[in-house]
């Protein structure tokens, strides 16, 4: 028989949140759970296409552009970009408000559209390679998963600041700035959440953001923010975007790309709606047009454009303020129910007496919680009550309903018997 080729490929583990949700779909049992995967569930358990993007599709459909299909520029939509800017940098929910702030726009930001939040974090990766020269990249232990495998992509393996407490299931603040403060160099690259820290639900309080900040600043470090969740984690998109936009206050500047997706606040999950703002020191447009131009070369030898169809949501929603307006409400109804959902369970499994402290549960925000369960006990929801979560005891809340929420608090009541 002939070999191939590539019969001595190395073995490739696959990724773990598709493999639970594969497991959980053929799982028959009645009772089980998907707590696994970060997509925005109702009470009764399914998807739900938020009330402004339902009548942005209306819109849409009714107004049968006929340049609909067509390609976009290889940076973007050019509209898209603006409310994506502002979004970020200016958004206020009170239209005056917003209007002053829009007229207040600064020109010292080069934006591109990309591939959700994850073309934006590698499109980011890659131009920081080729142009910072940046020694060493930073993320926090834990961080999400794709961090790593997107630098390591673009050839840089990322080092690791302390993040989580494990023994009191806390942001560990003191170590992540004595391991910064001792170890990181200038031209570092420093990745940072920027709300709903995941997997933890950890996140900075303001005077933290102040001294990280000021650490950036003063270490000469590049802040690298990784913005999936604004207006989903607090329900208020202004609140969710305080550490960017404090950042991008300081001066002397601090140059920082931010890494913006639309998947969790607009419910576009399939649609992969995304930008990368460079934010840079200097407001020449010579500097930022050559800056977009290299983004733009990235793009195009990668996928040449960007999606279209969940910008042209994004942008038809963000210009209209009857539309703003219920998608602030939208917002409103995520972040409630998951709200509602961390203090039912938590209570719930004070009630049952479950060993351990579970306060961290309500002090976390966001889509994810990270549980404090070890792989074994996440191993016997798994086995014994067809519990599906990360190894790592990420849990992802939105999955909780009240009709599941007993059953998943009996079920960890009793991997942690083991």
């Amino acid at each position: 028989m002939q070999s191939s080729y590539f019969s001595s490929l190395p073995e490739m583990g696959t990724d773990e949140v598709f493999d639970l949700i594969k497991a959980f779909s053929a799982d028959k049992y009645p009772y089980r759970a998907n707590l696994a995967a970060g997509v925005y569930c109702t009470d009764d358990g399914g998807s739900w296409p938020l009330n402004a993007v339902c009548r942005a599709e209306s819109t849409l459909h009714h107004q049968a552009d006929p340049t609909r299909h067509d390609y976009l520029p290889i940076a973007g939509d050019t509209q898209f970009l603006k409310v994506a800017q502002d979004l970020v940098f200016f958004f206020e929910e009170n239209p005056q408000e917003m209007a002053i702030r829009s007229q207040e726009r600064s020109l010292r930001v080069a934006s591109v559209q990309t591939v959700s939040g994850t073309g934006a974090n590698h499109i980011g990766a890659q131009f920081l390679v080729n142009h910072l020269n940046t020694n060493q990249v930073w993320v926090s232990d834990p961080t999400w998963t794709n961090h790593h495998i997107i630098w390591e992509s673009v050839g840089k393996k990322p080092r690791l600041y302390p993040y989580y407490n494990t023994s009191n299931n806390c942001f560990d603040f003191h170590a992540m700035m004595q391991t910064l403060e001792a170890q990181a160099r200038p031209r570092d690259t420093v990745v940072l959440h920027a709300c709903a820290h995941n997997p933890t639900g950890l996140d900075p309080s303001k005077e933290q953001w102040m001294a990280i900040a000021d650490m950036c600043q003063r270490k000469q470090l590049f802040p690298f923010f990784d913005l999936a969740y604004q207006g989903f984690a607090s329900g208020d998109p202004s609140k969710d975007a305080w550490a960017i936009r404090y950042f991008y206050k300081q001066c002397p500047f601090i140059e920082m790309i931010v890494a913006q997706s639309f998947s969790k606040s607009f419910g576009l999950y399939g649609h992969r709606a995304g930008a990368l703002h460079l934010v840079l020191a200097d407001e020449s447009d010579e500097i930022k047009g050559r800056a977009v131009a290299h983004l733009c070369h990235l793009l195009r030898c990668e996928i040449s454009m960007a999606p279209k169809f969940g910008s042209m949501i994004v942008k038809t929603i963000l210009s209209d303020q009857e539309l703003t307006a219920i998608w602030l409400k939208d917002l409103q109804v995520m972040s409630k129910r998951i709200k509602s959902m961390r203090h039912a369970l938590y209570h719930e499994l004070i009630r049952l007496g479950t060993p351990g402290s579970w306060e961290h549960i309500i002090n976390q925000i966001g889509m994810f919680s990270y549980t404090g369960l070890t792989p074994q006990e996440v191993n016997a929801l798994r086995q014994q009550s067809h519990v599906y979560m990360l190894t790592s005891g990420r849990m992802s809340i939105s999955g909780v309903n009240t009709k599941n929420l007993q059953y998943i608090a009996n079920a960890i009541f009793k991997a942690r018997q083991i």
